[in-house]
């Protein structure tokens, strides 16, 4: 059975990989990343498309003119994108958020093996806990980058935007706002750490006190050493 400090601090580790491993799935499920309002210009009068979305799904509603709204509709992501390499963007998201989900959850499970266990494999204690937790994080941080290049190196809301409107003309202009289902990515990447930095302080304190009870007879009289 492992000692009481281990439980302890491999249990508050597993706590901290169990939320992380929840809030990826709160990320993935919403749809809440950006939030764009995009201008065009028509013939008679300009028209702002403002969008709402995530990975997977959004809402996109047109006004014209002053703020008479017109329509509002919601769409698939991957079914508004006419650009191929916008489409690829949105689906390596997804995968990487996907593997940062498998390292969240091996995380979780090596943290709760040590945590009741005393494993004899030494990738099962401190070493694979340190492993996928740092895949989970760069993973996450990945998706963080890519992102905001997809919108903006391939427009992504101008093209959603198009997608949703097929009438839309010459675009002026764009905001964006990235919502809460980005931002708490940060928030995966601190849980992370903060795992990491508790069996740190763990192996450390198992290391120094090994070193402590090896120190007596390296420091012992040699006589009494070979008496």
């Amino acid at each position: 059975m492992p000692s009481r400090k281990k439980t302890v601090m491999f249990g508050s580790a597993f706590l901290i990989c169990l939320c992380s491993f929840v809030v990826i799935c709160v990320v993935l499920a919403t749809q809440h990343w950006m939030s764009s309002e995009v201008h065009f210009s028509g013939t008679n009068t300009n028209v702002t498309v403002s969008l709402t979305y995530g990975l997977f799904s959004g809402t996109c509603e047109q006004f014209i003119g002053v703020g008479l709204q017109v329509s509002e509709e919601t769409f698939q992501v991957t079914d508004n994108l006419s650009n191929t390499e916008a489409k690829r963007m949105i689906i390596a998201i997804i995968v990487f958020l996907v593997l940062s989900l498998l390292s969240s959850l091996l995380s979780s499970g090596f943290t709760c093996t040590n945590a009741v266990s005393n494993p004899y494999e030494t990738f099962l204690g401190p070493t694979g806990v340190y492993t996928w937790n740092s895949l989970c994080g760069i993973f996450i941080l990945i998706a963080m980058i890519l992102f905001p290049v997809s919108i903006e190196g391939n427009s992504l809301s101008t093209e959603l935007a198009r997608g949703c409107f097929s009438s839309l003309q010459t675009h002026i202009g764009s905001e964006h706002v990235y919502g809460y289902s980005y931002w708490i990515m940060l928030l995966i990447i601190f849980l992370n750490i903060a795992s990491i930095i508790i069996i740190y302080f763990y192996d450390h304190a198992r290391y120094s006190k090994k070193k402590e009870q090896e120190r007596p007879i390296e420091n012992a009289p040699k006589d009494v050493i070979l008496f």
